[in-house]
């Protein structure tokens, strides 16, 4: 049996995957952080409810996307698409070497947060923190299959949105 004390290690341990995937769903790094610690202390005040034997990781991933959720119903109901506000917290590009990187990166981060929220999510699961549709539709708790086709439409949109930008 696993203690306590080695449960609350290992999540220390999946801290920064947490905050990559909670970064994937929120577009800006503040949100994350705040959207990490919400799910943190779910986690920890429901310490009793994880399984053993199971993936510590995805229960946690779980944790921020149904906080990520939560956390929009209690918002009002914007439209699925691009947030301005959201767009306003994302960071400026700084003017030297990494500037262009930076622009990459802001680029990418609008594109992302054009997506319905079901694609940015399997986006941060397979894409950035490398689940497999297995574990991602587990996580998500649909099948195997959905996530697949959503994952399609979400590169195809990606694709799409960067090559408008200029990208190839």
């Amino acid at each position: 049996m696993v203690s306590e004390a080695d449960l609350r290690q290992q999540i220390v341990a999946v801290i920064p995957r947490m905050r990559r995937f909670a970064r994937s769903l929120c577009g800006n790094t503040p949100d994350a952080d705040d959207l990490v610690q919400v799910a943190l202390e779910k986690a920890l005040t429901r310490l009793h409810q994880f399984t053993p034997g199971t993936r510590l990781d995805s229960w946690l991933m779980r944790i921020v996307q149904t906080s990520f959720l939560d956390d929009r119903r209690k918002a009002s109901r914007r439209e699925e698409g691009l947030d301005e506000e959201s767009l306003s917290r994302l960071p400026e590009a700084r003017q030297d070497d990494d500037s262009e990187r930076s622009s990459k990166v802001r680029d990418i981060d609008r594109a992302l947060l054009q997506l319905p929220e079901e694609q940015r999510v399997l986006v941060g699961l397979v894409l950035v923190e490398g689940y497999s549709y297995r574990e991602a539709a587990e996580i998500m708790a649909v099948p195997t299959g959905t996530v697949m086709s959503r994952l399609a439409r979400a590169r195809k949109a990606l694709v799409m949105h960067l090559r408008e930008e200029g990208y190839e």
